[in-house]
Parts: structure tokens; sequence; C-alpha cells
């Protein structure tokens, strides 16, 4: 970024250049310059704030704190919503594919993401989840025409805070922005290693070692309670009240059975006997840093 009077331009990344290549250059042309950089930008995809493009005499604008990333590939609800967001206040950036949207989330601070389901190229499902994979954390609020149960369930488990079905009031939509905005970004969650064993909570990713390992949901809230207390014995009803959110009954055996779908995925394969049986106790994570 370089000084001097008059207003600091944002300069576009151009296909086959380096993305973090020098972002800002001062211009005395500045006008131009972001007319072609809004040009470019548009045949991208790609819908920027001016509160990206400049900022008066290098000073931050403080008519807008908060910056948000819309992802809306339909043209009339994503310039509703621009118009919408700006004339509340927040600095507007808008991308009309999932590819356009990864992009600007990976390489921006946002404030809070708006994310439709149903974007072209790569879906808003697996944009968040890749948002989260890359250690990007700012709050997504999903939208989508889908009101399933399992919609929803996928679009929070694959790392968004809050969901919301077409059609809307958009004060609703205001409000739930102002709550996510409201709260502190969640930090990264802790990747627990056990040995050669990692389990990231964020990513819900498994590996030995090297070897990613696939886990079902339930197998892999039982490995994230049994990792997150380590050598220390878990039991059986506590395993049930935490994985499975019922009362142990007494002749249950799935806590077993589940035991024994995860050793078969994260021991044996490997020669390993990582998670022991207390007889009588319940089981506990033991050391087995070599194969057998």
């Amino acid at each position: 970024m370089h000084g001097g009077a008059g207003f600091l331009v944002v300069m576009p990344v151009e296909t086959g250049l380096p993305r973090r290549s020098p972002l800002f250059a001062s211009s005395s042309s500045a006008d131009d310059d972001e007319r072609t950089m809004r040009l470019r930008h548009s045949r991208l995809g790609i819908s920027l704030s001016p509160h990206l493009f400049r900022t008066k005499m290098g000073a931050i604008d403080r008519e807008c704190h908060v910056r948000v990333l819309v992802a809306e590939d339909q043209p009339k609800m994503a310039s509703l919503l621009r118009r919408g967001l700006e004339s509340d206040g927040y600095a507007v950036d808008v991308a009309e594919n999932g590819e356009d949207a990864l992009w600007l989330g990976s390489e921006w601070d946002y404030d809070a993401v708006v994310l439709d389901v149903g974007l072209p190229k790569i879906d808003g499902f697996e944009v968040c989840r890749q948002l989260r994979e890359r250690g990007r954390w700012a709050p997504v609020l999903m939208l989508t025409v889908r009101d399933a149960v399992s919609d929803r369930v996928e679009g929070l488990d694959s790392g968004a805070d809050d969901y919301l079905t077409k059609p809307f009031e958009f004060a609703e939509l205001l409000a739930r922005l102002r709550a996510l905005t409201r709260r502190t970004p969640s930090p990264r969650p802790t990747v627990l290693e056990w040995d050669d064993l990692t389990l990231d909570p964020g990513t819900k990713k498994v590996s030995r070692g090297t070897v990613p390992i696939d886990l079902s949901p339930k197998e892999f809230s039982l490995l994230h309670l049994l990792m997150t207390r380590g050598d220390v014995v878990v039991s059986r009803t506590e395993i049930l009240d935490h994985v499975w959110d019922f009362a142990y009954d007494g002749t249950s055996n799935v806590v077993d059975v589940y035991i024994r779908y995860l050793r078969n995925k994260i021991d044996r394969p490997f020669s390993r006997e990582t998670i022991e049986t207390v007889r009588g106790e319940g089981y506990r994570m033991r050391h087995d840093p070599e194969p057998r």
C-alpha cells in the first residue's frame, strides 16, 4: 500500500496472476482505476463494495463497521440483498457462483457471510465446508428454498451458524445477521492428537498418520469423547449420555457395538490397540505408538 494524498484503490487480481500480489496502489486517476476494477470483476461474477475500493486519505471508513459477503446467483435477489444491507449500514460484496464465493471468503476477512445453497459451480454446503477447512470462521447464514430437516442439518453440519428458508422477511434476515455479528468470532476448535491418531473437530476429519479415516457421525462423536478424556476411564453410561443422549438402561449393547466399529477403523487396519476395555468400568485411550 502506498501513501500520499488522494484515494487508495484496490487493483484487480487477474486470472493467472498470484493471488497474493499487491492489492493496493495509489493513483491520481482513482475513478478510472475503480471503474476498470469493477468491470473486470463483473466479468468474473464478483460485485465488490465501494468500501473495498477506497478509503479517503487512507483512513478507515467509519460509516461502515461490518463487512458482509453475499453469495447469491439470482441477480434480482442479489441486488435486493445488497441494497437492503447497504441501506442498513453494511459494506457488501457479492459473488454469483460458488467458486467466486470461496475465493472471496478465503482471501478477505468478512464479519459475516450470507450464503445461498443453490450456487452454480460449487454449492453453498461445499463452499461453507471448504471455508471452514481453510480456517475461515466468519459466521455463515445460509439461504435456501429447501426447508426439509435433512437440508437444515446438512447446512449446519457443513459449518453454517444459522439457516433461513426462502421466502423470508428482510427484517428477519437483518435480525439474524445482527445476532451473528454480535458474537465473538468462534476460535478454531483444538485438533486432538493421540500418538499418530488425529481428530479435527472443525473439519470433522480423522487420520492415522497420513491415512484419512472415514467415520460415521456417531463414531466420530464417540472417538472425540474418548480422545478428550484421554487415559481417564469413560463409563458406558457417560458415553450414552454424551453420544446418544438417552439414559442407559443396563441392557443396551450399542456402546460395545460402536467401540467395535471404531476399533475396526482406527486400530486393526494399522495393527494398533488404542482403545482399551477396562472390565466393569468402561473404555479409555491407551498409548500404542508402534504397529504390532
